[in-house]
C-alpha cells in the first residue's frame, strides 16, 4: 500500500494526516491525488467508504491560495447532496488544514440561520455546501465566483437523483473555465456522463472495485432499545462477549468518556480513544487492547481511523452513524483477514431503523433483529465456557492439584460439595435476573409516573448554567435507565438543581450520575437535604403549596415562565 508520505504531500498536511491517524493511502486516494495536484480534471467512481473526503480534500486545501484572497470570493467549492455530508466534509477539511493558517472553511446548507452563514463567508475561500444553498447565497452575492480555482461534486448520482441537477449546472456555468473540476460518483448513469462531457476538459477517469467484499464476512445485526436503556443494552452485549475483543463506535468525545466510566463502574475493563488525547496515551491504550488486557474499547470514527486489530470479534455502534461510509469504515474493524465477524447497531425508534436499514441497502448487505441478551442468556453462556474449562481441565493426567481433592475428601466433603465450590469460585453467586430490555417498562394505574415514595437528588447545576428541565431529564434518562416520566419535580435554583426519582432508585441514580455532564458542565449528584413530596408532581409545574404561597414569596424556578424573561433558549 502506497504511504501519504509517497505522495510528496506538503509537510503541514502530512502532519495533520499523522495526528489523524492516516498513514497509508486508499486505491481511490493514491490514484485521484496525483491527477487532482497535477491540475487535472478526475472523475472518481467509487463505492462510499472508500475514502473520497480525503482524495479530494487534501488537493482541495493545498491548492488555496492566500495571495489570492478576495472578500466573499471562495477558491474552492465542494457540493454535497445531503446536510450531514456537507458538515462531515467540512469537519474533516478544517482537520486535515489545521496546520495551513491560510484555509479558512465554510459549510452553507438549508435548515440553519443565514445570517451566520453570510458571516462565515465573508473570510471563507473554501466552502462545503449543497446545491440549492450555494444558489440562495450567489443570489445574494454572498458567495461569489469569480476566484474559483478547484470545483468538486460529491456524491454527483445522488444529488442528480435528488433533482439538483439545473442547480448544479447554473453554478458550473458560474465558475472559471480554467477552474479544475472533479467529479465523485458510485455509479454512472447517462446524467453524469453528459455533465462529465459538458463541464470537464479531457477527464482522467479512475475506477476502483467496490467494496461489498469487504462486508461479506461480517453478521450485521440491530437492536431496538428502549428510551433511556442504551447504557444498559450495550453491558448486556458485552458481557455476552466474555471477554473477547470488542469495540464500541459513539459520534461524540463525551460519550466515549461516558461509555467509558460506565462500564468501569459495572467492573467491565475498558478504555477510550478519542481526538483529545495525547499521541503516547493513544499509544498506550492500543496496545492494551491489541494483547487483549483491556478487552473492550470505546472510540470516535476519527480517533479509530488507525485501528488495526485482526482480532476484534464485535463491533457495536452505540450511536448511529452519520453516513454510510463512516458505517462501512466501523463494521470494516471486524471480519478481517478472512475470520467471521459481527456488527450490532443499537437503535431507539422507528427512524434510526429505517436509517439503518438503508445504509443495509446502499451497501447491498443484510441487516436483521437481533433480541438484547437477557441476564439468564449471559449467565447460560458463562456456565457453559466454565463447563469447558472444566471439561479440558479434567482430560489432563494426571492433576497437579489431587492432593488437595484427596485431602478435601479425607475432611469429610463429597466430590459434588468439591466440585459446587470450584464452580463458586469461577462463577460466584448468581447475580439477581433483570428485567428484559426487549420489553417497555410498567407503566402505573396513571400511565405516567411510578406509584410510592420519592427522594429528593441535589445536583450541582443551576440557572446561570443556562440548563432546562429537559436537559436534566435527559442527563438522567441516558445515564440511568431510568424513563422520563418516572423523574418528579424538578427545581432549578441559582446554582443548583433538586430533582425527585423513586426513592427504590435513588441510590442508583446517585452513583451513576457521578462524572456526567449536563450542558457541557461537570455535574455532581447527592442526597438532598430537603425532603421530597410523596408524590412528585410532572417535572416543571410548582407544588399546590408554592401555588397558594406564590404571592407573598417567589416560588422556586422550576424552568417555565422565568426562561421567557431570561432569554434562555432550549
Amino acid at each position: 500500500m502506497l504511504s501519504f508520505h509517497d505522495l510528496q504531500l506538503p509537510a503541514e498536511i502530512l502532519r495533520a494526516l499523522d495526528e489523524l491517524g492516516f498513514q497509508t493511502a486508499t486505491d481511490i486516494q493514491a490514484q485521484t491525488i496525483p491527477l487532482i495536484r497535477s491540475g487535472r480534471d478526475v472523475i472518481g467512481r467509487s463505492q462510499t467508504g472508500t475514502g473520497k473526503t480525503l482524495a479530494f480534500g487534501i488537493p482541495a486545501v493545498e491548492c488555496i491560495d492566500p495571495a489570492m484572497e478576495e472578500k466573499g470570493s471562495a477558491q474552492v467549492l465542494i457540493l454535497c447532496p445531503t446536510r450531514e455530508l456537507a458538515v462531515q466534509a467540512g469537519g474533516e477539511l478544517r482537520k486535515l488544514s489545521r496546520f495551513l493558517p491560510g484555509v479558512r472553511c465554510a459549510e452553507v446548507y438549508g435548515g440553519a440561520p443565514m445570517d451566520r452563514q453570510i458571516a462565515r463567508l465573508r473570510t471563507a475561500n473554501l466552502v462545503v455546501g449543497t446545491p440549492g444553498r450555494v444558489m440562495d447565497h450567489m443570489r445574494r452575492h454572498t458567495l461569489r465566483l469569480n476566484r474559483l480555482q478547484m470545483i468538486v461534486l460529491d456524491e454527483a448520482d445522488e444529488m442528480l437523483s435528488m433533482g439538483f441537477r439545473e442547480d448544479i449546472e447554473t453554478i458550473l456555468s458560474s465558475t472559471p473555465e480554467e477552474r479544475r473540476t472533479i467529479l465523485f460518483s458510485a455509479t454512472m448513469p447517462s446524467d453524469i456522463l453528459a455533465l462529465t462531457e459538458q463541464y470537464q476538459r479531457e477527464p482522467e477517469l479512475v475506477e476502483i472495485a467496490s467494496r461489498q467484499e469487504t462486508v461479506e464476512n461480517i453478521r450485521q445485526t440491530y437492536c431496538e432499545v428502549p428510551m433511556g436503556r442504551k447504557m444498559d443494552a450495550l453491558v448486556r452485549l458485552v458481557e455476552a462477549e466474555q471477554g473477547r475483543l470488542t469495540l464500541i463506535f459513539c459520534n461524540t468525545k463525551r460519550m466515549v468518556d461516558d461509555i467509558t466510566a460506565f462500564l468501569t463502574r459495572r467492573g467491565i475493563p475498558a478504555e477510550g480513544l478519542h481526538g483529545d488525547m495525547k499521541q503516547s496515551q493513544r499509544d498506550k491504550v492500543m496496545e492494551s487492547f491489541r494483547r487483549g488486557q483491556v478487552p473492550v474499547l470505546a472510540a470516535t470514527d476519527v480517533a479509530a481511523r488507525g485501528i488495526d486489530v485482526s482480532g476484534v470479534e464485535l463491533v457495536i455502534n452505540y450511536d448511529i452513524p452519520q453516513n454510510t461510509e463512516y458505517y462501512i469504515h466501523r463494521i470494516g474493524r471486524t471480519g478481517r483477514a478472512g475470520k467471521a465477524g459481527r456488527a450490532v447497531t443499537l437503535c431507539y425508534g422507528r427512524r434510526q431503523v429505517a436509517w439503518l436499514r438503508s445504509i443495509a441497502r446502499t451497501t447491498r448487505s443484510e441487516v436483521s433483529l437481533q433480541p438484547i441478551p437477557t441476564t439468564r442468556d449471559i449467565r447460560r453462556q458463562k456456565e457453559e465456557a466454565v463447563l469447558a474449562s472444566l471439561e479440558g481441565l479434567m482430560q489432563q493426567e494426571p492433576s497437579p492439584y489431587r492432593h488437595l481433592t484427596d485431602e478435601l475428601s479425607r475432611r469429610g466433603y463429597t466430590a459434588e460439595q468439591i466440585a459446587d465450590a470450584v464452580l463458586l469460585l469461577h462463577l460466584g453467586q448468581p447475580a439477581p435476573e433483570e428485567d428484559d430490555l426487549a420489553s417497555p417498562p410498567p407503566r402505573t394505574a396513571a400511565g405516567n409516573r411510578p406509584a410510592g415514595p420519592f427522594r429528593r437528588l441535589s445536583l450541582s447545576i443551576g440557572r446561570r448554567h443556562h440548563i432546562a428541565p429537559n436537559h436534566i431529564v435527559g442527563a438522567i434518562a441516558e445515564r440511568t435507565g431510568l424513563p422520563g416520566r418516572h423523574i418528579g419535580k424538578i427545581e432549578i435554583d441559582d446554582a443548583k438543581t433538586l430533582v425527585d426519582v423513586p426513592e427504590s432508585e435513588a441510590g442508583r441514580v446517585v452513583e451513576m450520575m457521578q462524572g456526567c455532564v449536563i450542558a457541557g458542565h461537570p455535574v455532581q449528584t447527592a442526597f438532598a437535604q430537603k425532603p421530597s413530596a410523596a408524590h412528585g408532581p410532572h417535572p416543571g409545574r410548582p407544588t399546590e403549596r408554592s401555588k397558594k404561597t406564590s404571592r407573598s414569596r417567589r416560588p422556586p424556578y422550576t424552568g417555565q415562565g422565568e426562561k421567557r424573561k431570561r432569554g434562555i433558549r432550549q
